[in-house]
């Protein structure tokens, strides 16, 4: 029997690609929204009394992602580039930019075990840090992405 390598949750990576201005810097420190769901309808068939048919609906991307990061650099200065993707999409600078992105998880040694994909991402909401003088949290934004579709690499 082969070893098995089981995966951390620790060791990932995010990219945003598709437009001609970088906006992320691949230091996100946590990711969710990895979700697909897919609607089912029940047909009640005549004369089945003992359970319902079940039918394959559409599939919908119910939950959007969220990815979190560290606002500040090294220099102490903060970082803007997903505040101005935001101001600029609510401010209506036209053409909206949309951008592909990937989150790879990798194994210890850094290589890529497995790779979500998402399609033509719009920043629905920004957070910044809860600022807090009795604690002395790392000041942390999110950022929730609407997508137009989701799927593991070597699935499609």
């Amino acid at each position: 029997m082969a070893d098995i390598e089981l995966l951390t949750t620790f060791n990932f990576h995010v990219v945003l690609s598709g437009s001609d201005i970088p906006v992320g810097d691949g230091g996100f420190q946590e990711v969710t929204g990895l979700e697909v769901e897919m609607d089912v309808a029940e047909y009640l068939e005549g004369g089945r009394n003992d359970g319902l048919v079940q039918r394959v609906g559409r599939g919908k991307y119910s939950q959007r992602i969220v990815l979190k990061r560290g606002m500040f650099t090294a220099d102490d200065t903060a970082t803007n580039d997903l505040w101005k993707w935001f101001q600029d999409t609510v401010g209506g600078v036209r053409p909206v930019r949309r951008y592909d992105g990937t989150v790879d998880v990798l194994s210890g040694a850094g290589d890529i075990r497995a790779t979500w994909r998402f399609r033509r991402s719009l920043p629905a909401k920004i957070v910044g840090p809860t600022l807090n003088a009795r604690t002395g949290d790392i000041a942390i934004e999110e950022l929730h992405l609407a997508h137009e579709g989701l799927f593991l690499e070597g699935t499609t």
